[in-house]
């Protein structure tokens, strides 16, 4: 009779579990989703992909079998059972919170997914919050809503307005290839200030965010979360900024140092403010955003990847890992991105 076992446990009478074998490329590879608001397991389980056997912690029988794992919002002692971890890959572009993990080994690589698709989503979104503030579509809906016709606002052409972007990443790079398009004047800070594109002024060094966002009557947040930007859209930025201007905020919830930009909207320095993403997420019940006349909520949707596209990354960037590669999605520990 031919024995049968289960992803993750040795053969019957096999002796001590051998090391997990890079080099065997055939099997699917067993990925423990690690997450502590969500159970990445249920929300995977329509989208399939057979290089990967996607499992929860309490299905995984030998966890040092364990060579990759997903993980969002991964529980400070996550790691700690897998002592063959090789990579831990991120559901989004974010990596913070599981680059923060206590229990991430400093030899694993860390992959975060980089779609094209999602970049291109994020672009449409951040374009329609400028054009919203720009163009004030809100007196719009609240003319219709009292049946009230009034043309009287003349909104300034786009070539005279400044849309200011934080990052020039993927998504930072289409998100400034649309605002070109629609012909507004961009600019950008870059940490590296290798990207170049037609129609974009690119800042960099120590001082190009405030020096974009003193030039910008949009600023558009699309940073990754670092020690450098945590809290980085706080007083002295908003000081920096034109009166009259716009905060989009479509980065990390921690950038933003919530009383503060509340302080600016309230003063009348700010004109508007869209936030897509915030500290405590679900956003309370009793947030000042939710009824704040200056403010545009909406609930982290700014873009999203397939979860085909999660596991199709994942299988590439774990197959590449394995072939003596840099994964294509490789976050970079020092930076943190």
């Amino acid at each position: 009779m031919t024995e049968t076992t289960t992803p993750g446990r040795p053969a019957p009478d096999s002796g001590p579990a051998p090391s997990p074998d890079l080099a065997d490329t055939t099997a699917p590879i067993l990925v423990v989703a690690l997450s502590e608001p969500f159970d990445l397991v249920a929300n995977f389980k329509e989208d399939q992909d057979p290089r990967v056997t996607l499992v929860r912690p309490d299905e995984v029988e030998d966890p040092g079998a364990v060579t990759c794992a997903i993980a969002w919002r991964p529980a400070a002692d996550a790691f700690d059972p897998y002592p063959n971890i090789k990579m831990v890959s991120s559901i989004a572009a974010g990596v913070d919170s599981i680059m923060d993990c206590p229990s991430l080994p400093s030899g694993v690589t860390v992959t975060r997914i980089r779609d094209e698709e999602q970049a291109r989503m994020m672009a449409g979104f951040a374009a329609w919050h400028v054009l919203h503030h720009h163009r004030r579509m809100g007196d719009y809906l609240d003319n219709q809503k009292a049946a009230r016709w009034d043309r009287s606002y003349r909104a300034p052409m786009a070539s005279e307005v400044t849309v200011g972007l934080l990052g020039f990443g993927l998504m930072g790079q289409h998100t400034a290839r649309a605002l070109v398009a629609m012909g507004y004047r961009v600019l950008a800070a870059s940490r590296s200030g290798n990207a170049a594109l037609d129609g974009v002024e690119i800042l960099s060094g120590p001082g190009a965010v405030a020096a974009v966002a003193a030039r910008a009557d949009y600023l558009v947040n699309l940073l990754p979360l670092t020690d450098e930007t945590r809290d980085i859209l706080d007083a002295a930025l908003f000081a920096t900024m034109p009166a009259g201007a716009v905060l989009i905020q479509l980065g990390r919830g921690e950038h933003l140092v919530e009383p503060d930009l509340l302080a600016a909207l309230d003063r009348g320095h700010l004109a508007a403010a869209s936030l897509d993403v915030f500290r405590d997420e679900p956003l309370p019940a009793d947030s000042p955003f939710w009824a704040h006349p200056r403010v545009v909520v909406t609930p982290h949707k700014a873009s999203d990847t397939t979860r085909s596209e999660i596991l199709r990354q994942v299988a590439e960037n774990y197959a590449a890992l394995i072939a003596g590669e840099t994964p294509p999605g490789a976050v970079d520990r020092d930076a943190g991105y």
